[in-house]
């Protein structure tokens, strides 16, 4: 007889999100219908910002309650890293998963946590956000895994097919491609 967890006893997360530091978006991922629209999502990430701009979550995640939602969040030189939750949620499994998540972040860009840094690397924060949660379901929280995985699925080689690989590749393929058209 087979055994399984169902997603009502598994930890659940909503959402992850990486602000700036006036709240705009830097990489964001939604697991939950929660927020069915662009606006509905844009208008939380405001709330959330708003609500946790005036404290110091800097040395330590901090957590706060907003919307029947659960939020770990720190921040970092000029980027807002955020995990939420429902209210029903462990705040010690949402923080295990914001720290996954700023772990690898923080590997990933050589120790130099800061937007510019981390918009010319956003490929491998998008893979690091998938690599961590999958349909709201944690799948990793260990930040040198994860951006170990992350940095493996970054480097496959050209001559794979586009279905093999990410946006950010495949546009990097096609720009490749069209400077040497150009030039010939």
């Amino acid at each position: 007889m087979a055994t399984f967890l169902s997603r009502e006893v598994c930890p659940t997360i909503k959402n992850i999100l990486l602000l700036d530091s006036e709240g705009k978006r830097v990489a964001v991922k939604y697991y939950s219908n929660d927020w069915p629209t662009n606006s509905a999502k844009l208008a939380f990430e405001k709330s959330v910002f708003t609500k946790t701009q005036k404290t110091n979550a800097r040395t330590e995640a901090e957590i706060a309650m907003l919307e029947n939602n659960i939020i770990v969040y720190r921040f970092v030189q000029d980027l807002h890293f955020f995990v939420t939750g429902g209210d029903d949620e462990n705040e010690l499994i949402l923080a295990t998963v914001l720290h996954g998540f700023f772990d690898a972040v923080t590997l990933i860009l050589r120790n130099n946590v800061e937007q510019r840094e981390a918009l010319e690397n956003l490929d491998l924060i998008l893979l690091c956000l998938d690599e961590i949660v999958d349909g709201g379901m944690i799948l990793e929280t260990d930040g040198s895994i994860i951006a170990g995985k992350a940095a493996t699925n970054s480097n496959m080689d050209d001559g794979a097919s586009l279905s093999e690989q990410t946006i950010s590749q495949a546009l990097a393929t096609a720009r490749e491609h069209l400077t040497r058209s150009l030039l010939s």
